[in-house]
C-alpha cells in the first residue's frame, strides 16, 4: 500500500474531499485524539505553565482535531497547515485556535521566543519528499527546525508523532534536529506491536523552563534547573517487568499506560464468559453487540449522523422490533 506522502503533495492529497471525510472519519478522530494526549503527556509542561494555560503551537494543525484537544487542556493555540481545504474545514468548524497557511519546509513564521511547546501529529514524514524540482528535504527540514528552535521559548518541548519511512528517514530528520540546535530523541510506544506501534520525536531547546514573577501562586515549588530527560515509551503489560535486554526486572519503573491487547468488552477473550464459538461471534459486531438488535441498529445510526449521511431513519417504537416468523 503506498504512502500517503507518495502519492501527491500535501496541498493537493488533501483537497476538499479528502480534508471533509479525513475530519468527519470518526476512527480517524478517535486516533487523533489519542495521540494528541501523549504528545501533550510528552511535552511535560511544568505544573504552573499547566495549570495557568500555556501559547502552543499546531504544526500542520489540519481542520483543528488536535486544537480541539489542546483547549479541552485549557491551553491556547495557534497552528498552520499547507493544506487550504483542511484549513476551510477548521474555519467551518469554529476552532478556537487561530491558523494560517503555511508550508513549514519555508520556516515557521512566527517570531523569536513565541511559543511554551510545539505539537505535530502525522506530518513530519512529508517534510522528507521532495515534491518539486526545486525542493531538498534535508535543506527543508533544516530550515523548519532552525526556524522552530527560534519561535519556542526557554526550555519548551516539542513533540512530533509521525510515521517513518525507515530507518535512514529518522536519522535525516534527527541530524536536522540537532544541527538546528535542539536536544532530545526518539520514544517509541508499544515497540514490538505491529498496530500500537508509535514514534514520537521529543525535542526541547535549552535548559528547563524558567517560572517567571507572578506565577508563584500556580504548582509547586520545584527545582528549575535540572537536566531535560527523554522519557520512557509505553509497553505492553507483559513487558513492563522486563529489562531492555529481557534478562530481569525492570530497573525503569512501571510503564505509564497499559497496551490491552485483548478486548475487555466480553468479546471472545472474555475470561468470564469463556470462549465463544466461531458461530456465535459471527453474530455479533467488534463491540460485542448482536447484529440486528435494538442497540446495533441504533448505534449503527448514530454513527450514520456523525458522518453525515443523509436521510438516516428517525427511531421510534418499531425500531428493532422482532418479527413474527413466517410460514
Amino acid at each position: 500500500m503506498s504512502r500517503p506522502e507518495h502519492l501527491a503533495p500535501p496541498e493537493i492529497f488533501y483537497g476538499d474531499d479528502e480534508a471533509g471525510k479525513y475530519t468527519a472519519n470518526s476512527r480517524i478522530q478517535n486516533i487523533q485524539a489519542s495521540m494528541t494526549h501523549r504528545a501533550i503527556e510528552l511535552l511535560n509542561l511544568p505544573a504552573w505553565k499547566a495549570e495557568s494555560g500555556a501559547l502552543l503551537l499546531d504544526i500542520g494543525c489540519g481542520s483543528g482535531l488536535s486544537g480541539e484537544i489542546l483547549t479541552e487542556y485549557g491551553h491556547e493555540w495557534v497552528g498552520f497547515d499547507i493544506s487550504p481545504s483542511m484549513l476551510e474545514v477548521a474555519l467551518d468548524r469554529d476552532v478556537e485556535g487561530d491558523v494560517m497557511l503555511a508550508d513549514g519546509g519555508q520556516g515557521v513564521p512566527y517570531r523569536a521566543g513565541t511559543f511554551d511547546g510545539a505539537i505535530s501529529i502525522s506530518v513530519l514524514q512529508w517534510l522528507c519528499n521532495a515534491d518539486s524540482t526545486s525542493h531538498s528535504p534535508t535543506a527543508r527540514l533544516l530550515q523548519f527546525f532552525t526556524t522552530l528552535h527560534a519561535a519556542l521559548s526557554r526550555g519548551a518541548r516539542a513533540v512530533f508523532q509521525f510515521y517513518p519511512q525507515d530507518d535512514d528517514q529518522v536519522r535525516m530528520i534527527m541530524n536536522a534536529a540537532t544541527r538546528a540546535g535542539f536536544g532530545g530523541g526518539l520514544v517509541v510506544d508499544y515497540p514490538n506491536s505491529k498496530k500500537a506501534k508509535k514514534f514520537f520525536l521529543v525535542l526541547w531547546s535549552g535548559g528547563a523552563m524558567t517560572r517567571p514573577k507572578g506565577m508563584e501562586e500556580y504548582g509547586q515549588d520545584v527545582a528549575m534547573n535540572e537536566d531535560q530527560a527523554l522519557p520512557q515509551g509505553l509497553r505492553a503489560e507483559h513487558e513492563q517487568d522486563l529489562d531492555e535486554d529481557g534478562a530481569g526486572p525492570s530497573r525503569a519503573g512501571p510503564a505509564q499506560a497499559k497496551f490491552q491487547s485483548k478486548r475487555e468488552r466480553g468479546g471472545r477473550f472474555d475470561k468470564k464468559g469463556g470462549g465463544k464459538s466461531k458461530k456465535q461471534r459471527a453474530k455479533e459486531d467488534k463491540f460485542g453487540m448482536e447484529k440486528g438488535s435494538k442497540e446495533w441498529i441504533m448505534r449503527k445510526k448514530e454513527l450514520y449522523k456523525k458522518r453525515g449521511k443523509k436521510d438516516v431513519p428517525e427511531n421510534s417504537k418499531y425500531t428493532g422490533r422482532k418479527r413474527r416468523p413466517q410460514f
